[in-house]
C-alpha cells in the first residue's frame, strides 16, 4: 500500500526484457515494493546505486511505456509506523489519461484529463486520485474528462511541472468507489440490493 506522496525523483536506467533499472538514493531490498510513477513493482535486484524491477506482462498491457522513461516519480511502500498522509494507493494502475488542457491561474494550475468514459464512475469530485504516482484531489468530473487544481508547491517537486497537452499518464481511480461499484454490480445482477451494514462493512475493513 502507498499513500501517494513522492519520495524521490528518480531515473530509468534502462528498460529491456521486461526488467526496469532505476538509479536512486533510496536504499532498496530485495523484495520490495516500489510505486514507479504510480506503477507497485517489486525488487528483483539491488545494486550500488539503485536497484531492478521486473514488469508482468499485464502490467506492461495497461501502462503506456513512456512511463517507464527518463525520470519518475518513486514511493517507496507503506511501512506499519509511517504516518499517513496523501490518500490510500494500491499502485493498481486503472487506465491510461491525456492531458488534454492546462490553464494557469493566480496561485494554481487547472489540469483537464481526459479518461475513457467507463472509468469516470470511479472518480468522485473532491475525492482522491493517483496521477503517476501522485495524491491528488479531483475538481470536477465532466463526461470522460476530470480537472485538477495544482498548487505551486505540487508543480515545483514532482513532474508535473513537466506536463503538456498530449502527456499520458497512469490513472489510479479511488479504491473506495471501485469496490462499492464493483459489488452495487454484482447485487444487482444477482437482484439483492446493498444494505448500510454492508457499506460500514467494507469502510472499516480498511
Amino acid at each position: 500500500m502507498f499513500t501517494g506522496l513522492i519520495r524521490e525523483i528518480a531515473t530509468v536506467k534502462s528498460y529491456k526484457n521486461n526488467i526496469l533499472t532505476i538509479a536512486s538514493k533510496h536504499k532498496a531490498k530485495l523484495g520490495d515494493s516500489i510505486a514507479i510513477n504510480g506503477v507497485c513493482l517489486t525488487v528483483i535486484k539491488v545494486h550500488s546505486d539503485g536497484f531492478d524491477l521486473e514488469l508482468a506482462d499485464e502490467t506492461r498491457s495497461i501502462i503506456d511505456e513512456s512511463k517507464i522513461t527518463g525520470q519518475v516519480h518513486l514511493e517507496p511502500a507503506m511501512q506499519m509506523n509511517d504516518r499517513f498522509e496523501g490518500h490510500i494507493v494500491q499502485g493498481h494502475v486503472d487506465c491510461v489519461g491525456t492531458v488534454s488542457q492546462i490553464t494557469p491561474r493566480e496561485n494554481a494550475t487547472d489540469f483537464i484529463i481526459t479518461v475513457d468514459k467507463k472509468y469516470i464512475a470511479h472518480i468522485i469530485p473532491k475525492g482522491s486520485i493517483t496521477i503517476d504516482g501522485i495524491s491528488l484531489t479531483v475538481n470536477d468530473v465532466g463526461v470522460d474528462s476530470f480537472r485538477l487544481t495544482i498548487i505551486p508547491h505540487t508543480l515545483k517537486n514532482t513532474l508535473m511541472r513537466n506536463y503538456k497537452v498530449g502527456t499520458k499518464l497512469n490513472i489510479e481511480t479511488d479504491v473506495f468507489a471501485r469496490y462499492i461499484d464493483h459489488i452495487l454490480a454484482h447485487r444487482q445482477n444477482s437482484k439483492k440490493s446493498l444494505s448500510w451494514d454492508d457499506v460500514d462493512k467494507i469502510q472499516m475493513s480498511y
